[in-house]
């Protein structure tokens, strides 16, 4: 397909709704964390891993899905694991307890990773190089949207109604968004199906992990999102409980400092003419501390300032390090990307389990001390991607 054809239209709009649907199901708890743990009697890291095990499970499921779509299809895998990733959704909402929710979200994430895993390989089978190009960048402001949408119709619905409304809502716009996808994304064109060689897919991972060019990148983004993801669920608990007693509502609307990321990706594109990639990450990660330093503060519009500050800068870094990765992998460019996808979403999985004694120590204060120093170590690897591009520069003169 050619870009801004009708047929390439269509496909990026479904690509791009899909993409959006993913991220609403994934997100919506995030607000609601607090009022969950009071109603079920849950400790905040009890709370947050209702984020943190689906986040955990969708990172698993980007290695699994994206070879399996090689041998089976890929419009068919999205629009299976979509269908059963709302019917969980739906499910979720009658969950008895906090077992049941767990599990439930656990497979939830699972069956979430499936657009993600493939749709990208889908442009790339489909498109010409320029209309992927032009594709690629309306799908990821569908993450974003989707990421920012989730959490305030969570919040909104959820303050009002209850969490398990909530769900029921995002449910059931999730049938209504699945339609239109089904509706609206061609059938596959160009598609050629492989066998699945698991000796050649351990083999391409070891060859990307042994890069040290792509393991400072995966580092990077995985414990940038461990801090950074965490951070919200953590500022949701403080500014729930007093003195700021934030109702669930309020917590939603909170994420729209998420736009400020928007702003951030995009404006690191236009540094890279000026400056090297590794040396926008590290700026990207200085302003991350700086926006986490800035939310000590106890007025409310400073902390929004200081999370606005944070996206800018997180997204910053998350652009230059992801296009990194696409860059300097040799071969197997796209096992490489899902590769860093998956420390990505295993960071925001595993952060609360950081985090949680630190909160319990020293409250927020706590919580800014421990990400500080997960984004010092940060700043160190960018600094050496830094370094070893210079050399490698040297000796290509």
């Amino acid at each position: 397909m050619e870009p801004r054809t009708p047929l390439w239209w269509r496909a990026t709009l479904a690509l791009s709704l899909g993409s959006f649907l993913i991220f609403v199901n994934l997100y919506a708890i995030q607000p609601l964390m607090p009022r969950v743990g009071e109603e079920l009697a849950l400790s905040s890291l009890q709370a947050s891993w209702l984020l943190s095990v689906s986040t955990l499970t969708l990172a698993l499921a980007l290695l699994i899905f994206g070879p399996l779509s090689d041998a089976i299809g890929r419009r068919a895998l999205m629009l299976i694991t979509m269908a059963l990733a709302t019917v969980c959704t739906l499910m979720i909402s009658l969950a008895p307890g906090y077992a049941s929710l767990l599990a439930l979200r656990a497979l939830q994430g699972f069956l979430l990773g499936g657009l993600p895993a493939v749709a990208v390989a889908w442009m790339g089978d489909e498109f010409t190089r320029p209309a992927l190009t032009m594709a690629v960048g309306l799908y990821i402001s569908g993450n974003s949207l989707g990421g920012i949408s989730g959490r305030v119709i969570g919040g909104a619905v959820g303050g009002v109604w209850g969490w398990r409304t909530s769900f029921v809502v995002v449910g059931l716009l999730s049938i209504v968004a699945w339609l239109v996808f089904y509706w609206l994304l061609p059938r596959q064109q160009s598609f050629v199906p492989q066998s699945l060689n698991l000796k050649r897919m351990g083999g391409d991972l070891k060859g990307h992990l042994r890069n040290r060019m792509l393991l400072g990148a995966y580092l990077i983004g995985g414990l940038n999102f461990f801090i950074f993801v965490n951070l919200y669920s953590y500022i949701t608990f403080r500014l729930s409980a007093p003195p700021f007693g934030l109702a669930t509502q309020w917590l939603g609307l909170l994420f729209l400092t998420y736009l400020g990321g928007t702003i951030g990706s995009a404006f690191s594109g236009r540094l890279t003419g000026r400056l090297s990639q590794p040396a926008v990450m590290m700026a990207g990660i200085v302003l991350l501390m700086i926006g986490t330093l800035i939310t000590l503060s106890s007025s409310i519009i400073f902390i929004i300032m200081g999370l606005c500050c944070n996206a800018f800068g997180f997204f910053m870094c998350h652009s230059m390090a992801s296009s990194w990765v696409g860059r300097q992998a040799v071969g197997a460019r796209a096992s490489a990307s899902s590769l860093y996808l998956m420390f990505y979403y295993l960071g925001a999985s595993l952060g609360g389990f950081y985090l949680e004694p630190f909160w319990r120590m020293a409250n927020w204060p706590g919580v800014v001390a421990a990400a500080l120093i997960v984004l010092c170590i940060t700043l160190c690897l960018a600094a050496l991607l830094r370094r070893l591009e210079r050399r490698q520069l040297m000796q290509q003169e």
